[in-house]
């Protein structure tokens, strides 16, 4: 079943009340705030909830957009976070979701869905929104890192997204460095 009457919106400024409301007023999976892979190595440690939470109004202040917020007839519902790989320092030391190469990509790092709307083909609509505005800001190619579980897994240990819908998307598998997180790829032409 897919959600329609869908829109998607860049955080920003004005948004921030709505992206709290997406992500609850702790921050979605134990106060990351979607600051994970943003933080500087030893830094995650001391950022959990509040100061995360900061973190993450600050660069939405500074005039960064560092994703996209889906409204279900008006309503914050989901998020995806996406940006430049640049902006993700933890990703880049990372030996299994390292680069593949020196090409430039956007990459989309985590999904939040709001409980109401999950098993209803939101992360597929996601992925989508997030393709056409990496497009958008001159990305040339999309990269994402999503699970493909061997067993059932509880939706917090979901939060960079499941490989099917990024096949239907039209991503293809770019690497394979542990067997769950293969590295996916969108070109966009």
């Amino acid at each position: 079943m897919t959600i329609h009457n869908l829109e998607f919106h860049s955080l920003t400024p004005d948004r921030w009340d709505d992206f709290v409301s997406v992500m609850g007023q702790n921050g979605a999976s134990g106060g990351c705030w979607c600051m994970y892979w943003r933080a500087h190595g030893k830094d995650w440690g001391s950022m959990i909830k509040e100061p995360n939470r900061l973190a993450m109004k600050a660069i939405v202040d500074e005039g960064r957009e560092p994703g996209l917020i889906a409204y279900v007839d008006g309503t914050p519902a989901a998020w995806v976070s996406l940006g430049p790989r640049d902006d993700f320092p933890t990703l880049n030391r990372s030996r299994i979701l390292k680069p593949v190469d020196d090409q430039p990509v956007w990459a989309i790092v985590c999904f939040f869905i709001h409980r109401n709307y999950r098993r209803k083909g939101m992360m597929l609509q996601l992925i989508n929104a997030a393709v056409d505005y990496a497009r958008s800001k001159g990305a040339k190619i999309v990269e994402a890192y999503p699970t493909e579980p061997d067993k059932k897994m509880e939706s917090s240990s979901l939060f960079m997204g499941v490989i099917g819908p990024f096949i239907e998307a039209g991503f293809v598998e770019a690497a394979r460095r542990s067997p769950n997180h293969p590295v996916m790829r969108k070109v966009l032409v």
